[in-house]
C-alpha cells in the first residue's frame, strides 16, 4: 500500500505534517488490458522517478501510494517548490516524448497532474487530510480532463490555489505566470479555485 523509497525521517505517523503532494494519473486507463496497463505503469512510475532524480529529492524526503491508475508522492515540504515546480515543467514534456516514442500507439501515456501543499497525516492504512483529498477533486475534475482531452500535449499540469500564489504569481525563472490560468472545480463544499498551465506554444 505505501511505498517508501527508503527511510522515514521526513515523515511522521499519527500527526498532520506539511507536505507537497504531486498526484499524476494515467487517462483512458480502463480501456487497456492487463499487459498494457502494467507497462504503461511503470512508464508513468518512471516518469516521476526521473523527476524526482531531476528536481535533487532525496529518497528519504519522497513516499509513494500506488493507486492502480496512477500515484500519489507525498514530497517532504522542505524540497524547494520553484525547484520542484519548474522541474515537473522541464522534465515531464521531455521524458514524455521519450517515452511515447519507444511505446507503440496502444500504450500511449497521457498523464493528468497534480501539484498541492497542505498538512497530510499518515498512518498505517493511508493518507488522510483536506489538502489531499482537494487534491483528489483537481485531479478528477472535469476542466483538467478537458485540457488533456483538447491538447495535443501528452500532459497536463493543475497546481492548486496556494502553490499558484506562493510560487508561479513570483515569476521565477523557468517559471512563467502567463502560462497558468484560473478555473473554477465545483465540490460538496462549494467552489475551489486552481490554474491550469497551458504552455505558449498551445495557444498557436
Amino acid at each position: 500500500m505505501l511505498q517508501a523509497a527508503t527511510g522515514t525521517d521526513a515523515f511522521a505517523f499519527g500527526r498532520p505534517v506539511p507536505s507537497t503532494l504531486l498526484l499524476a494519473d494515467i487517462a483512458r486507463f480502463n480501456g487497456h488490458d492487463d499487459v498494457e496497463q502494467g507497462y504503461m505503469r511503470r512508464m508513468l512510475s518512471n516518469l516521476l522517478d526521473r523527476v524526482a532524480e531531476a528536481a535533487g529529492i532525496d529518497p528519504a524526503a519522497r513516499r509513494r501510494m500506488d493507486q492502480g491508475d496512477g500515484f500519489l508522492e507525498l514530497i517532504d515540504a522542505a524540497v524547494p517548490m520553484t525547484n520542484l515546480l519548474r522541474t515537473v515543467l522541464g522534465v515531464v514534456p521531455t521524458e514524455l516524448r521519450t517515452l511515447n516514442r519507444l511505446a507503440s500507439d496502444s500504450v500511449q501515456l497521457r498523464p493528468r497532474l497534480v501539484l498541492a501543499t497542505g498538512n497530510v497525516s499518515m498512518d498505517g492504512h493511508g493518507w488522510t487530510g483536506a489538502a489531499l483529498n482537494d487534491a483528489c477533486r483537481l485531479l478528477d475534475a472535469d476542466a483538467v480532463r478537458a485540457a488533456l482531452h483538447d491538447r495535443t500535449d501528452n500532459y497536463v499540469l493543475c497546481v492548486s490555489d496556494a502553490v499558484y500564489w506562493t510560487t508561479v504569481s513570483q515569476n521565477h525563472p523557468g517559471i512563467s505566470t502567463v502560462e497558468f490560468h484560473e478555473i473554477g472545480v465545483q465540490t460538496k463544499n462549494g467552489s475551489m479555485r486552481a490554474w491550469l498551465h497551458q504552455p505558449l506554444s498551445a495557444h498557436t
